[in-house]
């Protein structure tokens, strides 16, 4: 194939794998890439284009254990066959192989391929040998070797534990850069290895002296089944130290653990010549090694602490706190302690620092290493001891800093003088007064216009002050008064105010904060009855009265008044308006306080506003559920009217989150019952293939309408005047001719199925296509459906694009006989590649002479690949052998193809069959016994259908039970 082609096919498969998966087989197309990369005339810009699929989809390519191992076995020979100079490819070559070997669980499963790449990967990882190439190829080269070791050993631990000292080997004799990659790769095996071992019982030093040697067979590679090394298929934990130091698992080693603490050390002095990266992963791996094997003392780390302790790069900091934290006052003294929190003060407001650094820091100040640390459980925000207020004041927020390290602040430095109390110490409450002026500060701001990232940084810092300190009643009160100013000039931040109610009642349940708010914002909306309210402020106030509603410790009588006047007031043209969300959201206020615990004391001027609403609202959908609240609220005891109206209503009075059908109104129970529509936990029916479904498609096939009478041959000379293709190609001028299949199935019960199914009625079916190869298909209904009657026929009319096979998902809604609705989804519909075949649609006049002519006149065309003087490209011949007597041939014929022959039947020297495929696709088959097989010739002008007959003409003839029947 052109490399041309391989670009567009490459690059088609990358945008989509599943949509080009549909109309290519998998082991189709992984077939072609694996023949293309062995032919040696391919170039290899086109070969390393074509182990891109491999390399990003193995999964898709290789689904199984053998698919991967025999794909790997391929890819190994092109390896070995490559040329030594092209390096590039080789590489790119071992990585394909690692995603394979990985995504398929040949690793896992030890497979010989998975064994064999791991020599070969050692073996190149290893190789110095004299290319006549840069030497930074080669290094490349060898370095993609160390990354796929690494990936094996990370994914399939332990499966390096055998070649410890080749590794350590390889790492000091390295010179180059090379030598950080085999670092961390040693690192990470001997890490893997402590922690197998140490998580087996009875292993001890004779076992890991063993494994360092290299003088121990590993039961990865020995004994695949044994339990006795617990290599495990994902990577270990990571990381260790995180965890619980009691839940490490530790290796009892004796003191006599010379080897390791030697390696150790080794690793440690080279661990200057890394970047700061590789640095932080090898001191990573040392700290959990160093955790798991008591014998080694901490005290390893101390030449290392000076260096780290004054680093400025993010991940070395990182791995000193992480060592800290594994390691405390075994390693760290107190003076330590003290240096390292006033390094992350120092760091969280350094200039030359970015926001997300500083972030970093702080965060690591409330989850500060102690060593000796005084209660707070594991991922909660607790102090150190030793930040005091005095080291913490350079921390405090100002307005010049971003919203998220201002907040960061906020919170640090609020924890800092809660603990020192707001009364008592000058310098707690000195530090609470700047908290409150800034979050004033904020406020002014917001006053004049802040913008949106302002206004959600002030509502999280007044969030974080009354979660701190609401129980200071100077400012807690102070905080509200200003917060009603603010929504009497920006009504638009009601939402806000709403969420900050919200948050502070489900954070402190105990607080009367957020009522109180409530209940200020409600005098602010309804005390000025005679000022001119906008639809725009009238619409925020609603969502804040809706809100205000919901607390029963709260009287409702101004909302009612505030309610009244806005739609009976002469000045109001709310009701002849008729807007429908503002009607909505006056509906919203009466139906909470329909659920109000002092509904007898407003029960007549709640009535009142909705008989208003009922008579003169504008809008005719406002009032019909305001005259239904109407009919509720006094027709209704309290007890069934908060049983019909509670659905859907949290605890706490708010709504959930989970939305009925119509958020407007709640309905009864009988209502909402019909209008839900439930979901069945198992298919109740199915659509199955009837079994007449074969002979019904070629019955309606041959059952042809002469849409152009003129061109009909009925005798040999009228086929003399004209062409039998022309005749034939002219019915296709008509839009839509023979475009549909109709494929005929019987709607089933599931064999285990609740008797509540067992009759159901209004059943619609939808389907749903999984790619793009045929037109969308409509709705089908069925009457009935009743488990002891005959199941009801239902007809699916298909119109291919191309004519593929396919899958539908279907799905379905149906009623049962208690009036409930439900929805259930059928196993997906399969819509097999035979089951588009149609025989020759040719005019009902022609006799078999004509359609034989039509036949051989197009199997000329397919053929040659030419119409006259235009080339056909898509025209393509194929020959399929099989080994079939003749009667099995005879009745293999009878069977698939007798709808489709051309041929008299008793003619059995050649079987001629026609299979037109909509909208306009042909494969015509030459079917004939040979001395020592049966020769099925194909042509069709339709080359990416070859794959697909080729697999059907296998099937059947490989089914010797349904041939010889």
């Amino acid at each position: 194939m052109m490399a041309g082609n391989w670009a567009e096919r490459t690059a088609s498969f990358s945008r989509s794998p599943t949509r080009f998966l549909c109309c290519t087989a998998p082991e189709v197309f992984l077939a072609e890439l694996l023949r293309e990369l062995r032919d040696d005339r391919a170039p290899y810009s086109v070969k390393a284009l074509l182990l891109s699929p491999l390399c990003e989809h193995p999964t898709l390519l290789c689904p199984s254990t053998s698919s991967g191992e025999d794909t790997a076995l391929e890819l190994m020979s092109v390896f070995a066959q490559c040329p030594a100079k092209n390096l590039e490819f080789r590489s790119l070559l071992l990585l394909s192989l690692t995603s394979v070997l990985l995504c398929s669980s040949c690793v896992a499963a030890r497979s010989r391929a998975s064994r064999d790449f791991l020599d070969l990967l050692l073996q190149v990882a290893q190789d110095v040998g004299d290319f006549q190439v840069e030497s930074s190829l080669v290094r490349s080269l060898r370095a993609t070797a160390c990354d796929c070791l690494r990936e094996l050993e990370a994914c399939c631990p332990g499966i390096l534990s055998q070649h410890l000292e080749l590794l350590s080997g390889l790492r000091q004799q390295e010179s180059s850069r090379l030598h950080q990659a085999y670092t961390g790769l040693h690192i990470l095996a001997l890490r893997n290895v402590v922690f197998l071992l140490a998580e087996q019982t009875g292993c001890g030093a004779e076992e890991l002296k063993a494994l360092l040697g290299g003088n121990m067979v590993v039961a990865w590679e020995a004994q695949p089944d044994s339990a006795s090394i617990k290599s495990k298929d994902s990577a270990l934990p990571s990381p260790l130290i995180l965890v619980p130091m009691g839940t490490v698992p530790t290796l009892q080693t004796g003191p006599e653990c010379k080897e390791l603490r030697s390696i150790l050390s080794s690793l440690l002095e080279e661990s200057y010549l890394l970047t700061p990266l590789s640095q932080a992963a090898l001191l990573h791996g040392l700290i959990e090694v160093v955790a798991m094997v008591p014998s080694i003392s901490p005290a390893i780390f101390r030449a290392q602490l000076l260096r780290l302790l004054g680093t400025s790069k993010v991940c070395l900091f990182h791995t000193t706190l992480l060592m800290k934290a594994a390691f405390t006052d075994s390693l760290f003294s107190a003076e330590d302690e003290a240096f390292i929190l006033k390094r992350l003060v120092g760091l969280s407001q350094h200039p030359l620092l970015g926001p997300q650094e500083k972030l970093f820091y702080m965060d690591y100040l409330l989850h500060f290493p102690e060593n000796r640390p005084i209660g707070g459980g594991d991922g909660d925000e607790t102090l150190p001891v030793l930040l005091t207020p005095r080291l913490a004041v350079s921390l405090v927020p100002t307005v010049f800093n971003d919203s998220g390290n201002m907040l960061a602040r906020f919170n640090l430095v609020s924890l800092v003088y809660l603990e020192e109390g707001e009364e008592g110490e000058a310098e707690g409450a000195g530090g609470l007064a700047y908290l409150y002026d800034h979050l004033k500060l904020l406020l002014n701001i917001i006053e004049h216009r802040g913008s949106r990232e302002r206004v959600v940084t002030f509502f999280r810092a007044a969030f974080l002050f009354l979660l701190h300190f609401c129980h200071v009643e100077h400012y807690a009160s102070d905080l509200r008064t200003r917060l009603c100013e603010l929504y009497r000039s920006q009504t638009w931040l009601a939402p806000h105010m709403i969420n900050l109610a919200n948050q502070i009642q489900d954070t402190l349940r105990e607080c009367g904060w957020a009522v109180a708010l409530l209940g200020a914002l409600q005098s602010v909306i309804t005390e000025p009855l005679a000022a001119q309210v906008t639809p725009t402020d009238l619409c925020w106030h609603l969502k804040v009265l809706a809100r205000v509603a919901d607390e029963g410790e709260i009287g409702q009588s101004s909302t009612l008044g505030f309610l009244l006047h806005v739609i009976t007031s002469s000045s109001s043209l709310l009701c002849v308006s008729g807007d429908w969300r503002l009607g909505n959201n006056l509906l919203e206020v009466c139906r909470r306080l329909l659920l109000h615990p002092s509904l007898d004391a407003i029960l007549i001027p709640l009535a009142d506003i909705l008989q208003h609403l009922a008579c003169h609202y504008g809008d005719t959908d406002i009032q019909d559920h305001a005259r239904l609240y109407y009919t509720l609220l006094t027709t209704l005891s309290r007890e069934k009217l908060g049983g019909v109206l509670a659905h859907g209503m949290a605890e706490g009075g708010r709504k959930d989150k989970n939305h009925s059908l119509s958020s407007i109104m709640a309905e009864s129970e009988e209502l909402t019952n019909a209008l839900t529509i439930r979901q069945t936990e198992r298919s109740i029916f199915q659509l199955v293939e009837a079994d007449n479904c074969k002979a019904q498609r070629g019955s309606d096939s041959t059952q042809n309408t002469d849409i152009h009478p003129n061109l009909n041959l009925s005798d040999d000379s009228q086929c003399q005047e004209i062409d039998v293709l022309e005749a034939y190609r002219a019915q296709f001028d008509s839009p839509g001719f023979a475009s549909e299949v109709t494929l005929l199935y019987k709607l089933i019960h599931m064999e285990a199925c609740d008797p509540r199914f067992d009759r159901i009625f209004s059943v619609r079916l939808h389907f749903e296509l999984m790619d793009a190869h045929y037109e969308e298909l409509g709705d089908i209904s069925v009457p009935c459906l009743f488990r002891d009657r005959a199941p009801p026929a239902v007809r699916l009319t298909l119109t291919p694009r191309e004519p593929y096979p396919t899958t539908l998902h279907a799905s379905a809604i149906f009623t049962t006989q208690d009036g409930l609705s439900w929805h259930t989804t059928l196993p997906d519909v399969d819509v097999a590649f035979q089951q588009v075949f149609k025989p020759l649609v040719a005019p009902s006049t022609w006799e078999q002479d004509s359609k034989l002519r039509a036949f051989e006149a197009l199997w000329g065309e397919f053929a040659s690949g030419k119409r006259g003087e235009t080339d056909l490209s898509d025209c393509a011949i194929s020959l399929f052998c099989s080994e079939l007597g003749e009667r099995e041939l005879s009745l293999l014929v009878e069977k698939h193809f007798s709808s489709y022959l051309i041929t008299n039947p008793v003619n059995t020297e050649e079987y001629k069959v026609l299979l037109f495929l909509p909208p306009q696709s042909h494969v015509l088959l030459k079917i004939r016994s040979e001395e020592d097989a049966v020769q099925f010739n194909i042509a069709t002008d339709n080359w990416k259908l070859l794959p697909y007959i080729n697999s059907f003409l296998l099937t059947i003839t490989l089914q010797k039970d349904n041939v010889c029947t």
